[in-house]
């Protein structure tokens, strides 16, 4: 199982995260309280591995505005978290990912007519687009023939991850403030949740 570790904002958390076997990180250039300017995600992003992606969470940020930040940062993945049409992106020359909120079957039917390299899978945004800390009902995303590039967000922490991923077998978990304490990522929740979903084995 592939691990994200998203609402990254400094070097020694993300050094930490990779440490304990994380696939990718997340970047949000969004409003959020774990909003990153580029000058600092450069700072962090250059000391990582080539093999660990390094994903700019964005949203409904025109195209020119995302490809100067991926430009400036090095970002490998451009995660659409709004209300974008995918194909006005397509000439970012970095593999797309999708957000779609579910909360209905109807949501469902969206995320197969979605046009992107990964589809995320979240709940119904709060406040701010994503990091709600809340879970929508996997069953409804049981059994996807798009599974392969399904990355599964919303609520996820260490309690209930087993559950998620034996429900919808993703590709991917993304997790933010489900390794947070207090607002901040908490270096012990990150490792465990880590070891945890990659022990995990969907025919259990």
């Amino acid at each position: 199982m592939k691990v994200k570790i998203c609402g990254i904002k400094s070097t020694d958390v993300a050094l930490h995260a990779v440490k304990a076997g994380a696939d990718a990180l997340g970047f949000v250039f969004a409003p959020s309280k774990r909003e990153i300017t580029p000058a600092v995600a450069k700072t962090i992003i250059k000391e990582l591995p080539k093999e660990v992606w390094k994903v700019g969470v964005f949203v409904n940020e025109p195209p020119e505005k995302i490809a100067e930040i991926t430009e400036i940062t090095g970002l490998t993945h451009v995660q659409l978290h709004g209300e974008e049409e995918t194909s006005h992106y397509r000439g970012q020359r970095k593999q797309l990912i999708k957000s779609v909120s579910i909360k209905t079957e109807e949501d469902i039917v969206k995320v197969r007519g979605t046009d992107a390299d990964y589809i995320l899978l979240d709940s119904p945004p709060g406040l701010y687009k994503g990091g709600s800390g809340t879970s929508f009902n996997w069953s409804l995303a049981a059994g996807l023939e798009a599974s392969k590039r399904i990355i599964l967000a919303g609520g996820l922490n260490s309690e209930n991850i087993r559950t998620a991923i034996q429900t919808v077998r993703p590709f991917m978990v993304d997790v933010s403030s489900g390794v947070e304490t207090e607002g901040e990522k908490d270096l012990d929740k990150i490792s465990e949740f880590i070891k945890k979903a990659k022990g995990i084995r969907e025919d259990e």
